[in-house]
């Protein structure tokens, strides 16, 4: 009866939180608020030596920044340009500063709802990120610069940072030609370019080496470790001089040389003939590929590839575009045919992705990143771009003929100021982003899929496992230590409660498939939990595939075999404590109503960031508290998830309309046999033999107990009935015929 009180209560919190689903009034389309966000950020942070500031004008709107009647440059919020819609399914808000050549002078993250507590980057970085774009112009292309924007492509916030880095560069852009600032004063309206270049395959023939690297058809960037070690300490970031880059000053650090190896005449002398028409095979009609190679201690392509497909050191900037590298674009190339050529550690060729936009008579250049770790988490950026301008000897020049034809009207623009085109085509670049982002996680995906085929396995013919105890210990040992270990700390694919409350969100705001499609094993994760969900309730999750429970059972086990004392919380004392997480859910799920943000914050009470993303890398607050906790489970197993854990709570919710029960029961299970409720790691079986599925792990423990022939009483009495019954009926047994004389 007191249990059917607490069901009943949980009943009703639950119905409660679907009332406030669906009757919460959406939130209204975000309109601009660049007024509001300059209310509230300093003018010197954002545009230095401004005094005040205009009206907000224009389709693409923005605020003029004076100094006295002396007008500097303009103001504006990213997301009113560009779409600036990071994992969250909100917009990242940054407002920016842009003087009249087109260089940026300031950047303010003004507001963001990123789930930072799954990543586990601080906000202190992603503004120090931002901050790396001031100085920068993208109407300019320098030949080679250093000290650029800190770009972090392996250190957690892969998404975040490039949807900060592609918004700023493309809004900056989008400004910059409106307002006819820099050298697009002159592009402010479509005009009739003076030559037009292609390349012809018919002109140049094969070089050496030295002519290649002399006329500009191979491009150099030559960096000493003295020099890199300089760049650093003048970086700003003080810390970075104190890990310098060993070795003597004149010893090569990088080495790099690129060149267009589609061209023809290029690619036979670089890669040979037999090369280059293996090459030529491979690229589609009209692809183009580079080649990469290099010298000396750092190494273009850096390791990241080879762990998800992608180069995190090197992209291609064409103009506005931004092309970036995965392991299926790559060729590894073992020399250099021309003559004099000296050798290469490594050397690569990149064809341009088909989806990308590339042409090859126009400038582009090489952005190579480089990085010095100073810590276990800490890094520390310089970029260096490497300029390319295909040599005229390579192409076809054309003069425009004289006679222009009327000008066509000017295509209409929607309430961004975008026209349908461009809209069209932000579309595809934000579906280019979340592609490219499971493109480049190809072996992780299938290794979670192969994973999640085998849990789906064990669940169906479970019956078969748990009759064989000991190879069912050992298959879930071997299941808790991938969750930990890859799922956990290797792929950082932890679940979380803010990922609920982010999806709630959006439901309420603005939902698309994209904005949770760009973490693909998160999302991969999440349908299986939901598929699971109407099969097994929560358990498939909370038992098998959370990294942190399976760090709490792990630890558990390694207490029980140095004899650390268990203790079991009287049953009427665990159920009142149950329903803590889902107090805990409901009062995360009310703040994220109010604000995501502070809902994000008050997430913590999830240590998942702290021992699973950070792995304990983290202040001592944090540290301390998961810690307590993990400790807790070394006298009560699972002792978070069974009393706080509000992303079981969340789960716990829908598990209620779950189609099916696998878990079977004797009707002697608690009437007397109280076995399988003593031994329940989470105490979800009731003393009257009942299991309780919202808090069910699925761990089938139970049900290796419900067939064992030496623990189960109901199997131990139908296992001496049998032997007795063959004991009787053995011939063995029954003594032998008396014998005939």
């Amino acid at each position: 009866m007191r249990a059917l009180k607490i069901d009943t209560a949980v009943a009703a919190l639950l119905a409660l939180l679907a009332c406030c689903v669906c009757l919460c009034p959406p939130a209204k389309a975000q309109s601009s608020h660049l007024a509001q966000y300059l209310q509230s950020a300093p003018l010197a942070d954002i545009f230095p030596g401004a005094d005040h500031l205009g009206p907000i004008e224009g389709k693409l709107p923005a605020t003029a920044a004076y100094n006295g009647s002396t007008l500097l440059g303009y103001v504006f919020l990213n997301a009113d340009i560009v779409n600036a819609t990071g994992y969250s399914g909100r917009p990242i808000n940054i407002v920016i500063g842009i003087d009249l050549s087109g260089k940026i002078v300031g950047a303010k993250l003004v507001e963001h709802h990123e789930p930072i507590v799954l990543i586990g980057i601080p906000v202190q970085k992603v503004e120090n990120f931002i901050h790396g774009y001031v100085g920068l112009n993208f109407l300019q292309m320098p030949s080679v610069t250093s000290g650029g924007p800190p770009v972090d492509i392996v250190s957690g916030a892969t998404v975040t940072m490039m949807v900060i880095g592609d918004t700023i560069t493309k809004s900056s852009i989008q400004i910059a030609r409106s307002r006819g600032l820099g050298n697009a004063a002159t592009a402010r309206e479509p005009a009739t370019p003076s030559v037009i270049k292609k390349v012809d395959p018919n002109k140049g023939g094969a070089e050496d080496w030295n002519v290649l690297l002399g006329d500009g058809s191979v491009r150099r960037l030559a960096v000493s470790v003295g020099e890199i070690n300089e760049a650093f300490a003048h970086s700003g970031n003080a810390k970075a001089a104190d890990y310098p880059q060993e070795g003597a000053a004149d010893d090569s650090f990088v080495d790099l040389y690129v060149a267009e190896a589609s061209v023809p005449a290029i690619g036979r002398s670089l890669l040979g003939d037999s090369e280059y028409e293996q090459l030529r095979q491979r690229l589609s009609p009209g692809q183009q590929a580079i080649l990469v190679a290099g010298n000396g201690i750092y190494s273009f392509k850096g390791s990241g590839y080879v762990r998800g497909g992608i180069f995190d050191r090197i992209e291609l900037v064409q103009g506005e575009n931004i092309i970036r590298f995965r392991d299926r674009n790559h060729r590894r190339i073992g020399d250099i045919a021309a003559a004099g050529a000296p050798d290469f550690r490594e050397i690569g060729i990149f064809a341009i992705p088909h989806r990308e936009t590339f042409d090859p008579a126009q400038p582009w250049r090489l952005k190579l990143l480089v990085q010095r770790t100073m810590g276990a988490r800490d890094k520390a950026f310089l970029t260096y771009d490497v300029a390319y301008t295909l040599p005229d000897k390579y192409l076809s020049i054309e003069t425009p003929a004289a006679a222009i034809p009327a000008a066509a009207p000017m295509p209409s623009t929607n309430a961004t100021g975008t026209t349908p085109a461009k809209a069209e085509q932000t579309d595809r670049l934000d579906e280019a982003l979340w592609l490219r982002m499971w493109r480049g996680r190809i072996p992780e995906i299938a290794t979670l899929l192969v994973a999640l085929a085998a849990l789906t396995g064990i669940f169906f013919f479970q019956d078969a496992l748990v009759r064989r105890p000991v190879l069912y210990d050992r298959v879930r040992l071997g299941f808790l230590v991938f969750t930990l270990v890859w799922i956990g700390w290797y792929a950082q694919a932890q679940l979380s409660v803010v990922n609920v409350l982010t999806f709630a969100n959006a439901l309420r705001t603005d939902f698309r498939w994209d904005y949770f499609l760009m973490d693909p094993l998160i999302f991969i994760l999440w349908a299986a939990v939901a598929a699971s969900l109407l099969f097994w309730g929560r358990g498939a999750f909370c038992g098998w595939l959370c990294p942190f429970g399976a760090l709490q059972e792990l630890l558990n086990r390694l207490a029980r075999l140095l004899r650390i004392p268990q203790y079991t919380v009287p049953f009427g004392i665990h159920q009142r404590l149950w329903p803590i997480k889902y107090i805990v859910f409901l009062v995360l799920f009310g703040l994220s109503l109010y604000s995501l943000s502070l809902s994000e914050q008050a997430s913590e009470v999830e240590p998942f960031k702290t021992a699973i993303v950070l792995r304990f890398a983290r202040d001592w607050p944090f540290v301390l508290f998961a810690v307590v906790l993990l400790t807790a489970g070394l006298f009560i197993e699972r002792f978070f998830c069974r009393y706080l854990c509000p992303l079981g709570a969340a789960l716990a919710i829908p598990a209620r309309l779950r189609m099916f029960d696998w878990l079977r029961r004797y009707r002697e299970c608690g009437n007397p046999c109280q076995r399988c409720a003593h031994e329940c790691p989470v105490q979800s079986i009731h003393p009257e033999g009942n299991i309780n599925p919202n808090e069910c792990i699925q761990c089938l423990h139970c049900q290796m107990l419900y067939h064992h022939a030496y623990k189960c009483p109901v199997v131990i009495q139908r296992r001496l009935r049998r032997e007795k019954r063959l004991a009787i009926t053995s011939p063995s047994m029954r003594g032998s015929s008396p014998s005939v004389r």
